[in-house]
């Protein structure tokens, strides 16, 4: 008991989070006004970006009186002794760019990326959050080579927290005391968990008829796309950098919560080499453990829908060979 509670009190020090934009800085924002760590370093490719949020954080942490320090990494170097490292870098979709094109872009920057982590911080838990984020959660693994306990894609918690957002507009009660569940890939392909989804402790089933929780369900489905929409020129960042930080904070504390994340599945729901949203649970270690809910019939179809939109981008990645070069 002692060894362990000395490997977890040596962990929180250092959290470094690549890609400085508006989720990336949340994230860092988030974590340094909570104290959760020591420091948070900032990595980005315009240098002077990060250095400019930087010194603002840091300086909003004093407000705060927190002892967080945010800092630079200007060099890969810089990312050592990384506890965590987040990422968020890629590229948006251009006009007259494919899906597939996409694809690539963002696997080489995550590529690059994680190149970067594997020299420099061989002992970190990556967090992904970069789009499309199973296929670059599977990416970061295959790349890294690290364990698949330690490459934790960041999904599940921000549709759960949509919905549970919906689910609060459609009765008009309970904010704080909702607890949605989702689990599957982000966005369109998310499977939902009403039998697992509870105000104050009751099912959703108990609570909304089956017409309002697919309302529910669609919305959810939607949730990012309806963001963009009043945006115009942006996405959202305040929900899925905070999403991102419950996780941060679950490993660095040790809480052992449980969360819906995307992790590599080699068996489990029937599925290998595949990564996918799953109940988990989050600690020192990383993923401690992955959970096999019973599904219906309907949830079983819509999770192996889930699984094979993933597997089909993947497949993309492996016709166009883009691991070949990848040892381990």
């Amino acid at each position: 008991m002692k060894a362990k509670e000395q490997k977890t009190n040596k962990r929180g020090k250092k959290v470094t989070i690549i890609g400085a934009g508006n989720v990336g800085a949340t994230v860092a924002y988030s974590l340094a006004m909570t104290g959760t760590c020591h420091e948070v370093w900032l990595r980005d490719r315009n240098p002077d970006i990060s250095k400019g949020k930087a010194l603002d954080m840091s300086q909003a942490a004093n407000a705060a009186r927190q002892h967080t320090v945010v800092k630079v990494a200007e060099k890969a170097e810089d990312i050592a002794g990384s506890d965590i490292v987040v990422v968020t870098a890629g590229s948006p979709r251009k006009p007259g760019m494919s899906r597939d094109d996409l694809l690539m872009v963002n696997a080489e920057i995550t590529k690059e990326v994680v190149t970067d982590i594997k020299n420099h911080a061989p002992d970190s838990i990556i967090i992904m959050v970069s789009n499309p984020l199973d296929v670059m959660t599977y990416v970061a693994l295959k790349v890294s080579g690290f364990p698949r306990e330690r490459v934790i894609g960041m999904a599940g918690i921000l549709d759960s927290a949509r919905m549970a957002h919906f689910i609060y507009e459609k009765i008009g009660y309970g904010a704080g005391q909702i607890r949605a569940s989702v689990m599957g890939g982000h966005g369109d392909s998310m499977v939902p968990l009403p039998k697992f989804s509870t105000v104050a402790g009751v099912p959703l089933t108990e609570i909304l008829d089956p017409k309002d929780i697919e309302e529910i369900v669609e919305r959810t489905k939607n949730g990012g796309a309806e963001i963009v929409g009043y945006l115009k020129t942006g996405s959202a960042y305040y929900a899925p950098a905070k999403s991102t930080a419950i996780m941060v904070e679950a490993i660095l504390r040790d809480t052992k919560q449980i969360h819906p994340c995307a992790v590599y599945l080699d068996g489990e729901y029937g599925y290998k080499d595949v990564v996918s949203g799953v109940p988990l649970a989050l600690g020192a270690g990383g993923v401690e453990k992955i959970f096999e809910v019973n599904l219906d019939d309907t949830q079983r179809e819509q999770f192996a829908y889930s699984v094979d939109s993933v597997k089909r981008m993947i497949d993309v990645l492996k016709e166009k060979k883009f691991f070949d070069d990848i040892k381990g």
